[in-house]
């Protein structure tokens, strides 16, 4: 009698397992107005299995969904798909300054991300990420950890931080990708190309923050990119160094009037001009002549840029062509 109620039980776990009716490599639909499975994209991240080895596709219909989303890192070849990049909209509005609960300390940047993608082999394609807290401090959008990441045709909308790509040693490509913001407001420690990607500066400020680690041969890569403004901004700097051994590079790129002749700044700290990799290769447009470039940042020769491919920047632990 006990051994056939352990073999009932089992038998009962085992058809649990098999009932999860989301162990497949079928979309998902999210939909505001109750026309898909879910209504929140969280909702539809939560009910995937865990090291996925198939592509799973999560589909978001046209809406504006507020709520703050974390891709976990048990959770690999997830693809968030947007009906329309400028109509599917993840928003949220924490900012650095908001009072923890509880306590008398503010959030700090790195709470205040609308999406935050732990995850490895993650893409975003045709959605709006936005974080459009007042102007309060440092605002995050988009918040990365994981590896090889892949964004296209995506908008990131915010101020200062906009996006905080977070863990050195991780890759992400961006490609055709709209990213606004005022100061610092693409900042951190991994390795990113960005593809024909338009850069808007909404501020007179700093476009760049890198922080890449001296052991780590590239940090952001921008080709083929335009950096514009509006009517706010006529003094804006390419980048300024996080940490000391910061790499930018921009090539091929469209360089507004609003970038300043010296282009680059040091953050206050003559050091950073010893180790800060600043590089730029045949940009155009009224912000990238090089005549009055800070003597301690580089225009790469034709042979050197040629050298800088996308195969070449993400082969550092693997091979991966996004």
């Amino acid at each position: 009698m006990r051994l056939l109620m352990i073999m009932l039980a089992l038998m009962g776990v085992s058809a649990g397992m098999a009932a999860n009716k989301y162990d497949n490599p079928d979309t998902l639909v999210v939909a505001r107005d109750g026309s898909g499975e879910f209504r929140n994209v969280s909702d539809a991240i939560e009910v995937c299995r865990a090291f996925m080895t198939y592509h799973k596709v999560i589909y978001v219909k046209k809406g504006t969904y507020k709520e703050k989303v974390i891709v976990p890192s048990w959770l690999d070849n997830i693809e968030i798909l947007g009906e329309d990049a400028e109509s599917t909209i993840i928003t949220y509005d924490d900012h650095a300054n908001i009072r923890m609960q509880g306590t008398e300390q503010g959030m700090g940047t790195f709470r205040t991300y609308t999406i935050k993608i732990e995850g490895d082999n993650i893409t975003l394609k045709n959605i709006t990420i936005e974080n459009n807290a007042p102007r309060k401090g440092q605002a995050v959008a988009l918040h990365t950890e994981g590896d090889r990441l892949t964004f296209i045709n995506c908008r990131f909308l915010g101020n200062q931080d906009t996006v905080y790509t977070g863990k050195a040693g991780t890759r992400l490509y961006f490609l055709n990708c709209y990213i606004e913001g005022t100061t610092d407001f693409i900042f951190g420690p991994s390795t990113a190309w960005f593809e024909g990607c338009t850069i808007k500066s909404k501020t007179n400020s700093y476009v760049t923050a890198a922080s890449t680690p001296k052991e780590i041969k590239y940090g952001y890569v921008f080709n083929h990119c335009r950096l514009i403004t509006g009517e706010e901004a006529n003094q804006v700097y390419l980048g300024r160094p996080w940490r000391p051994y910061a790499y930018t590079l921009f090539m091929n790129c469209e360089l507004g009037g609003h970038i300043v002749p010296a282009g680059w700044h040091n953050w206050g700290n003559k050091d950073n001009e010893q180790t800060a990799r600043y590089l730029e290769y045949n940009n155009t447009g009224a912000g990238a002549s090089s005549a009055n470039r800070v003597a301690w940042s580089r225009q790469l020769t034709k042979k050197e840029a040629a050298a800088i491919t996308k195969e070449e920047v993400f082969g550092m632990a693997s091979s991966w062509r996004p």
